[in-house]
């Protein structure tokens, strides 16, 4: 079975409600306000230090927020809601398995075994299938992991940091997945560093400050015309503390 069900309504439009995270009385994420709407490709941007990937990890409900809340459709993240998500993290995490096995794991949990080859071959690993997979090169096992996660079929997809270190035929290739996933109508919020790769992919972005929101804006308009001068000082390669 498929994490979707027909009487569910889709995981489409987020909200999050004054989110705050603090630990040892260090505020890294402060009271954010966030609304997203359905069907658009949300990039997470910042400095080293923003609170990217600690929102992201409260978007997805890894960790429990100090104060505020997270709601999909309304209804605050919880067991059932997480189960219709994946994560992709900056560094593939892999079962000592083989490629194959990898895939399999996921696909059996849904009672759906023999998609395996197809999902191999469409990210051009099929010829991989027996060898282990953390054999596989870094960019290989980042497509693989990738490709592990949309095979739950997720209805939100979070990336953070997928293609760091990875090299430009890597990169492309991971682009072309999730490009293609978001067209097949997975939600995906991603977390990047990379200016060109945001150019790239967003259809918004969401630019965090210090854990604040300086920013959220269409991607065009994010890149054009800035409206925060922490957003401007970013874009220019410059830090602005």
């Amino acid at each position: 079975m498929s994490k979707k069900s027909s009487s569910l309504p889709p995981l489409s439009a987020l909200q999050t409600t004054s989110l705050s995270l603090e630990y040892d009385g260090v505020r890294y994420i402060d009271d954010i306000d966030l609304s997203l709407e359905p069907n658009r490709l949300s990039v997470i941007m910042g400095p080293n230090g923003a609170g990217k990937s600690l929102f992201l990890r409260l978007l997805h409900g890894l960790i429990i927020p100090s104060a505020g809340q997270v709601f999909w459709n309304g209804v605050p993240v919880d067991d059932a809601v997480r189960q219709r998500q994946a994560m992709v993290f900056q560094r593939p995490v892999l079962l000592r398995r083989s490629v194959a096995a990898n895939i399999d794991f996921v696909l059996n949990l849904n009672g759906n075994r023999h998609r395996c080859n197809d999902i191999l071959d469409n990210i051009g690993l099929l010829d991989f299938a027996n060898q282990p997979a953390r054999s596989l090169s870094v960019g290989e096992q980042q497509r693989l992991a990738l490709a592990r996660a949309l095979a739950t079929e997720p209805e939100v997809l979070f990336l953070d940091e997928p293609t760091a270190s990875l090299d430009p035929a890597s990169i492309l290739a991971i682009e072309e997945i999730v490009t293609q996933a978001h067209k097949n109508g997975t939600r995906i919020i991603f977390v990047t560093h990379d200016i060109g790769q945001a150019k790239r992919l967003a259809e918004e972005v969401i630019f965090l400050h210090q854990g604040h929101l300086a920013e959220h804006t269409p991607a065009q308009a994010f890149f054009n015309a800035p409206k925060s001068k922490a957003a401007e000082a970013y874009l220019d390669g410059r830090i602005l503390l």
